[in-house]
């Protein structure tokens, strides 16, 4: 049987989204892992690669009727991926006939709701982003301390401030100059928490953050199994998070965070028992629809694919030229 898939992206956050529900089982690890060697490669892979697979499956419990997982171009797996999961959010709606449902993933069931678009033929929708913890133990963090939240850490910089947050997946967070955010120490310090060393034995996610007026942010990310992105969705509602806790923002207000991919929306909420959660609303493009059987596929047959070149992404780039404007 023919393989219907999709090349999607959120703030150029892109992946090849695959509903594994139409099989009559689940792919294996190997067969995943094969997927991702085949697909997402830049330099091999198909349509120019991908920072990962969105794999769609049943849910496993109850509360959710889908499940959504996350495999990132160098093989790990993230507990979620905010532009990731507004693709996913635009697929199971239009699938169901939907507007309002959740989605499980690693950690939560998470509720996702198609938005106003923001601009014409941007399909844009609205997820939420949580949980958030401070505790070192869920990022996994080794400094010595049971949270670090606007601290130097000078194994890493004697003047960069950071925040670790976990929104559920690990962020390291600083508020930076211009000249910081696109300067050697931020390449300099993500690689060193994402190879091996003592402090982060897992890696962490890197952001650094350019306020650029009230509500207005500029995030600049490199991703734990991926590197330097075009967006990363929990990275911008991390920094918007710490925005709104640790210089001027205020709860409820619409943030905009702009990115080399984009720009987004978000809001930060805190609830009646002190955790705080956030909503990230964006565009969920569809750039192309794929067609192939699943062996040629494993196996890296390209030309037998059937291609469909949709016009959305000519859309986007229309809505990114408007961003150029402001």
């Amino acid at each position: 049987m023919n393989v219907m898939m999709q090349k999607v992206h959120g703030s150029e956050n892109d992946f090849f989204l695959l509903d594994e529900t139409q099989f009559e089982r689940s792919l294996t690890a190997e067969e995943i892992e094969q997927l991702r060697i085949q697909l997402c490669s830049r330099e091999t892979g198909l349509l120019a690669g991908a920072d990962g697979l969105l794999l769609v499956g049943e849910g496993t419990h109850g509360t959710s009727n889908a499940r959504m997982r996350v495999i990132n171009s160098d093989g790990s797996e993230a507990s979620m991926c905010g532009n990731g999961l507004r693709t996913v959010a635009r697929y199971l709606a239009e699938k169901n006939q939907e507007k309002s449902f959740t989605v499980e993933t690693m950690f939560a069931d998470l509720k996702v709701r198609q938005a106003p678009n923001l601009a014409e033929e941007v399909a844009t929708y609205q997820v939420e982003i949580s949980p958030v913890s401070f505790e070192a133990v869920t990022i996994p963090m080794h400094l010595g301390v049971q949270t670090l939240i606007d601290e130097i850490v000078p194994a890493l910089s004697n003047t960069i401030r950071f925040t670790a947050v976990a929104v559920p997946n690990p962020h390291l967070v600083a508020f930076v100059d211009h000249e910081t955010l696109n300067g050697p120490e931020f390449e300099r310090i993500a690689t060193y928490v994402n190879n091996e060393n003592p402090y982060f034995p897992e890696g962490i996610n890197v952001s650094f953050v350019e306020i650029l007026g009230k509500n207005q942010l500029f995030v600049r990310t490199y991703e734990r199994g991926v590197g330097f992105t075009s967006a990363c969705g929990t990275a911008m509602c991390a920094s918007s998070l710490l925005y709104t806790l640790l210089k001027d923002g205020v709860f409820y207000e619409e943030i905009t965070v702009k990115n080399a991919g984009g720009m987004v929306k978000t809001v930060v909420h805190e609830t009646s028992d002190g955790s705080y959660w956030m909503e990230l609303i964006g565009n969920a493009t569809i750039t192309h629809l794929i067609e192939e059987s699943l062996t040629d596929l494993l196996n890296g047959a390209f030309e037998k694919i059937t291609i469909t070149e949709t016009n959305e992404q000519k859309h986007y780039q229309e809505f990114l030229q408007t961003l150029s404007q402001k």
